[in-house]
């Protein structure tokens, strides 16, 4: 049975047994698992668990719903996978072994546990820290509410903790911008801010936020090129007290013009490589900022360069993602997982059992429509015969051609009964035909009919084609006679060979053995057998 782990590799876990059906995650009370966490929301995310498959829906919350650090609407589940829903980690478990009751919380079981400490509870409230009407202090602009000096120290380490963890969701990175100059403006006193990041192309110095105390006038380029760049090209945090008399900026116009006073300028260095920089000034007063203002914003900066140089690698993992999958629709599912293992397939000798299957009177049908139209009705066709048959019947899909598909039961995995899954997968397909025939009657005035083939034999099997262009392919004899066998079919037909009825282990199929058929490329005939599939309930395909 699977399992949620709740706050997973700190003593204040929580285990969650998930039922089969449908498991919901929030804060109301009808929630399955009711998580009382402000970040969470009333109906958060639903987990489904089916015979062979779990998967996780985001319901539309208000701070999404995360599977390693990637955000996601809906997700295939696997072992090990952590989840974050809101500020809330969960690790899910296809398997836990339980040595004692899972304790809820109407039970009087106890744990041993000497004692809990909730995350949350380590939060600190940052407005119980700062005091922004007061102006006592003056050697320092720092809104602490504090005044000695040692509590003070402890404040600030609370408060660079709690940015810590304000910055630390994966988000846009406009976003984090915004939310990294609303914190500094709540915690020191600046008049104006800006985040300028160097363009990876040009190498130059781009505004990407800024932020004005409420009175001061807003302008376009507020801050000195020439101190922004100084601090950008030597990696030094610096603080003027005036700057319109520091000897370093002599010539710069943008300072003189704007008369700036006091001013910090924070380099954004995550590593080793400077990103950006934070530029912070007074307009009015001089010699407001100190040191221990500098020493505080360096370590402030620090961190939100280190959140956004993150928040920059999450996009580029979320676009790289996407690609991935794109490319990875390229490849059939037992392939990927395959070459996951092993980083390579080798070409290998092998047995499989072939399933060639094509539409009846393809060419004449698709005369009457046009190009747009069959392309439309092929996607929706190849959507259930592929992802909705073969790969539930865990088939490999080895190539289209046309209007017609290859798939493969036996490579890159084998099975014992890949014959009978093979068959199955056949007989569903013939369902799932006379289902859309209903539906395209209405929607297009088509009905079709297919025809199915299936063999079982030898084929050399793994990736073939040149090194920038590869394909998963089965070759031999085996898959040229599926296709014979195909094309001997009727519409609306599965034959079978020889040679998968012997692999069969169900015998109470309905089958019918035919008088031995001479398809093309062969001398002697085949014996084959047709699949009377209509006699074979539809569910128990």
């Amino acid at each position: 049975m699977p399992y949620l782990i709740k706050n997973p590799d700190s003593i204040n876990q929580e285990i969650y047994e998930l039922r089969p059906g449908e498991n919901t995650i929030g804060r109301e009370k009808d929630n399955t698992i009711i998580i009382n966490d402000p970040s969470v929301s009333r109906h958060h995310a639903k987990i489904t668990i089916s015979e062979n498959l779990v998967t996780i829906k985001d319901l539309k919350s208000r701070n999404c719903t995360f599977v390693n650090q990637m955000k996601t609407d809906f997700w295939q589940l696997k072992d090990q996978d952590i989840i974050w829903c809101g500020n809330v980690a969960f690790k899910f478990l296809t398997f836990f072994e339980v040595t004692a009751p899972i304790p809820n919380k109407d039970d009087d079981f106890k744990w041993s546990i000497v004692k809990t400490l909730s995350l949350e509870q380590t939060r600190v409230k940052m407005q119980d820290l700062l005091n922004q009407n007061s102006t006592e202090h003056s050697e320092s602009v720092l809104m602490l509410r504090q005044q000695n000096a040692d509590q003070r120290a402890v404040d600030k380490l609370k408060i660079l903790l709690e940015v810590g963890k304000q910055l630390s969701s994966p988000e846009e990175p406009e976003i984090l911008l915004e939310k990294i100059l609303d914190l500094l403006f709540n915690i020191v006193r600046v008049d104006r801010a800006i985040i300028l990041l160097i363009n990876e192309e040009s190498g130059r110095l781009e505004k990407k936020a800024a932020k004005f105390r409420s009175g001061v006038p807003e302008f376009d380029q507020f801050y000195s090129t020439k101190i922004a760049k100084f601090v950008c090209q030597t990696g030094d945090a610096i603080l003027t007290s005036d700057a319109c008399t520091d000897n370093r900026f002599d010539d710069s116009e943008s300072i003189l013009r704007q008369a700036i006073h006091a001013s910090m300028c924070i380099p954004m260095k995550p590593r080793d490589k400077v990103i950006g920089v934070l530029y912070a000034d007074n307009i009015t007063m001089i010699n407001i900022y100190s040191e221990e203002d500098l020493e505080f914003l360096t370590a402030l900066v620090n961190q939100a360069a280190i959140a956004l140089e993150n928040s920059q690698l999450y996009k580029k993992m979320q676009a790289e993602a996407v690609v991935r999958t794109k490319l990875e629709s390229f490849f059939p599912t037992a392939v990927i997982k395959k070459l996951k293992e092993e980083g390579n397939l080798e070409i290998i000798d092998t047995q499989v059992t072939a399933l060639f299957c094509d539409i009846s009177g393809f060419t004449q049908m698709s005369e009457k429509m046009s190009p747009r139209q069959v392309i439309e009705m092929l996607n929706e066709y190849f959507k259930v015969m592929v992802e909705d048959i073969v790969f539930q019947y865990e088939g490999t899909l080895e190539k289209y051609i046309g209007d017609a598909l290859l798939a493969i039961w036996g490579a890159p995995y084998q099975q014992p009964d890949d014959a009978d899954r093979a068959v199955r997968a056949a007989i569903a397909m013939q369902w799932a035909v006379e289902s859309l025939n209903v539906e395209w009657e209405k929607q297009r005035n088509l009905q079709i009919q297919i025809h199915i083939g299936i063999n079982t034999g030898k084929v050399a099997a793994g990736n073939i084609g040149s090194p920038r262009l590869i394909q998963y392919a089965t070759i031999g004899d085996t898959t040229n006679v599926t296709s014979r066998i195909c094309s001997a079919a009727n519409p609306g037909e599965i034959l079978i060979s020889q040679t998968t009825f012997d692999k069969l282990s169900d015998r109470n199929l309905p089958l019918e053995k035919m008088t031995p058929v001479l398809v093309k490329g062969k001398e002697q005939p085949l014996e084959l057998y047709r699949i009377n599939w209509k006699q074979i309930a539809k569910s128990s395909s």
